[in-house]
């Protein structure tokens, strides 16, 4: 089975000069990631979402990075230069935005977050009226207002700024609506990493007014320290944690707490393929599954979509990138959907990604079955999978010939055995090569193969 996309060509959102697959993300202070262009995307995104003759809004969040204060002021600069009034929440994560921009009758949301990158980086994603990411039309328009003059309004018009307080517990509520009134987590004791992220104060408090016993690392960001070391990409603090307290399981969020990652009670990491197959598993039972199925990306593990077969369910594949697992979600009436990384979709609770909605159904599948972390989430036998990612410089090394023979030998190789997935980061210069297969010698002699020549050619 050959599931080869370089998505360098075809990826709309690739081509463009500033959106890459999750808005705008770069280094602080270096090209697209500037004061100065975050008030033009200000200008620009609220000249676009400027229709109909009611008072316009704006909310956004920000995660803990120290440069948010920067690109904040900068927003909030471009936006009220073109009549929006702006609402900040401060430090929040990505999925509360999407639900404040409903809640709140905005007519556009916006997260400042590089979300799993280090903290030199931030990126700014948009969310429309619907609480939806923005869709490749909208984005493509705001482009093309990034680079004209923007409409400013007369001075009496100029939009107001305000904060509020309320955000945090707002959201709160909202994961907590998100179980059913029953559940209590009385029993559990459970570790939680906010990688001194967005969620540092949310989600522990969400757990801890459920009923669990919490333990937290990662809840004290200082601006620096998003991502370091801590959270759902580095989680061996997590996994130590875990077996050191004798817990009965380990949360892991990344910085914008979109995505997430379990921690069984032995230490050893889940990732989002098993946690999609579990929730999808109890939904199916339940009769709550839409769409006959789950919708992920081509990075997921074979060995979920052999389990889905298994119980009438498909597997339904886009490109990498939550954007595109949501597009095929709406398309299809699916109501789970999600990525290997870790972004969990539930559409029945939140209208993106939300790791701290699907930690907590998670949980709550704990305490009904009262059986350990590492029984109940271990739901299908993955096949070996290997990922490497080769970094390179100037021209796209998968345009060269060398690199092209190399594919197509290693197409031959896994014919019917396996899956080659091969594409360009969004956000970062980066070829990243995916093997996986039922002989996990084959598979990472194949992937090792391709990424030497990768660096032969960049």
């Amino acid at each position: 089975m050959i599931d080869r996309r370089v998505t360098g060509k075809a990826d709309t959102a690739m081509a463009r000069k500033f959106f890459g697959t999750d808005g705008i993300r770069g280094r602080t202070n270096s090209k697209v990631m500037t004061s100065e262009m975050a008030m033009k995307v200000g200008q620009a995104a609220g000249g676009h979402f400027m229709r109909g003759d009611h008072r316009h809004r704006v909310v956004i969040g920000k995660d803990t990075r120290l440069s948010g204060y920067m690109i904040e002021s900068a927003l909030v600069a471009g936006f009220t230069s073109v009549g929006m009034d702006v609402i900040m929440t401060g430090p929040i994560p990505t999925p509360a935005i999407a639900l404040l921009t409903r809640e709140m009758r905005a007519d556009l949301g916006v997260m400042i977050s590089a979300s799993h990158n280090p903290y030199e980086d931030n990126g700014i994603k948009l969310f429309g009226p619907d609480g939806f990411k923005l869709s490749d039309e909208d984005e493509a328009e705001i482009e093309r207002l990034l680079e004209l003059q923007p409409a400013l309004v007369d001075a009496s018009q100029i939009g107001r700024a305000r904060r509020i307080e309320d955000a945090r517990g707002r959201y709160i509520h909202a994961l907590k609506q998100s179980v059913s009134d029953e559940t209590r987590f009385d029993r559990l004791k459970v570790v939680v990493d906010c990688a001194n992220g967005a969620a540092y104060q949310v989600a522990p408090s969400a757990i801890w007014e459920l009923g669990a016993e919490v333990i937290t690392i990662g809840v004290t960001p200082n601006g620096t320290n998003i991502n370091d070391g801590v959270g759902s990409t580095a989680i061996e603090a997590l996994q130590s944690k875990v077996v050191e307290e004798q817990a009965d399981i380990g949360i892991a969020l990344d910085g914008d707490a979109d995505r997430l990652i379990v921690v069984d009670e032995k230490g050893r990491a889940v990732d989002g393929d098993q946690i999609m197959a579990l929730i999808a598993g109890r939904m199916h039972e339940k009769g709550a599954l839409k769409g006959g199925g789950v919708v992920a990306t081509v990075m997921s593990n074979l060995g979920l979509e052999r389990y889905l077969e298994s119980i009438g369910l498909t597997l339904e594949r886009t490109k990498v990138g939550d954007r595109y697992v949501l597009k095929r979600m709406k398309e299809g009436g699916f109501n789970i959907g999600g990525e290997q990384s870790g972004h969990m979709i539930l559409l029945d609770h939140a209208t993106t990604g939300d790791g701290s909605v699907a930690a907590l159904r998670v949980l709550s599948s704990l305490v009904r079955e009262n059986n350990p972390a590492s029984e109940m989430l271990h739901v299908f036998d993955p096949v070996p999978q290997l990922l490497k990612n080769v970094v390179f410089e100037g021209a796209d090394p998968l345009e060269a010939d060398s690199v092209k023979s190399v594919i197509a030998e290693a197409e031959r190789e896994l014919a019917g055995k396996g899956r080659l997935v091969i594409r360009k980061s969004g956000t970062e210069p980066k070829i990243r090569v995916m093997a996986e297969g039922d002989d996990e010698a084959q598979v990472e002699a194949v992937v090792n193969r391709i990424c030497d020549a990768v660096r032969a050619a960049a």
